[in-house]
């Protein structure tokens, strides 16, 4: 079980929920999901089950080119 929860803990610092980057953006989780599916050649994402994950890596460089 602690092997278990290890490996979460290494997954999750490799990625974005949905819900993290929509609150990092101020937009709801609805836009957010369609947000993720329309930029899939800007950034990676993965979908495992019923759960999408985006690298952090690839979202976090997106977001710097980005001019605010």
């Amino acid at each position: 079980m602690e092997a278990l929860a290890t490996q979460e803990t290494a997954a999750e610092k490799r990625t974005y929920t949905v819900r993290e980057i929509s609150k990092m953006l101020g937009i709801s989780e609805n836009a957010c999901y369609a947000f993720v599916k329309e930029m899939k050649d800007e950034f990676r994402s993965v979908r495992i089950g019923t759960s999408i994950r985006v690298s952090k890596k690839s979202f976090d460089k997106w977001l710097d080119e980005q001019e605010m």
